[in-house]
């Protein structure tokens, strides 16, 4: 049986492509969006043996449900991937609070969130990997993209941080700023 690799954002987008490439190598996976339905289409177009989960990552009870389902069908999480992200372009100024709330919770939040339930599992598996999609906004900034950039920027700090925290326990957390190259993502999961 392959790795168990869960990807929160599965469904579409990168979550998706990053999907698509750990299933052909092997992975079963946990195809993890808001929406179930959007979820289930693409755990069944890769195949038997991947489940599929709705979660809101932004909510700290509804990723420990997640993980704890997950283990009870599929076993020990070996690889988490987070894609979960959201994006309300616009200037600062003319941005709504509840916007710039929802952006940090999913984005920011949310990873903090799903990293520590998959710690938690992988600390006592004596090993992972973590890999936390940021972006290149969030090393540079965007001019109408302020509040993604310091979310993604803060993926890109709490990354290095865990990283250090981790790493003794074996688990290794990398963060990909996928505009540079989303393939990145296969070279930093063990094989």
């Amino acid at each position: 049986m392959g790795k168990v690799c869960a990807i929160f954002g599965g469904s579409r987008g990168i979550g998706k492509a990053v999907a698509e490439l750990l299933a052909q190598k092997g992975c079963r996976l946990a195809i993890i969006a808001r929406n179930l339905e959007v979820a289930q289409t693409t755990a069944r177009s890769l195949g038997a043996g991947h489940l599929a989960l709705s979660c809101d990552v932004s909510k700290e009870q509804e990723v420990q449900n997640t993980f704890e389902e997950m283990q009870r069908k599929l076993g020990p999480i070996n690889y988490l991937v987070n894609a979960a992200a959201i994006n309300r372009d616009g200037l600062l100024l003319r941005t709504k609070t509840e916007d710039m709330v929802s952006q940090i919770h999913t984005n920011l939040l949310g990873t903090m969130l799903t990293c520590k339930a998959a710690v938690k599992s992988m600390i006592q598996q004596q090993g992972g990997a973590i890999v936390n999609i940021g972006s290149v906004v969030g090393l540079k900034g965007n001019s109408g993209q302020s509040v993604y950039s310091a979310s993604k920027a803060g993926v890109v700090g709490f990354s290095r941080a865990l990283a250090k925290e981790v790493a003794r326990k074996q688990i290794r957390v990398n963060v990909v700023a996928p505009d540079l190259c989303v393939w990145i993502i296969t070279s930093v999961l063990p094989k």
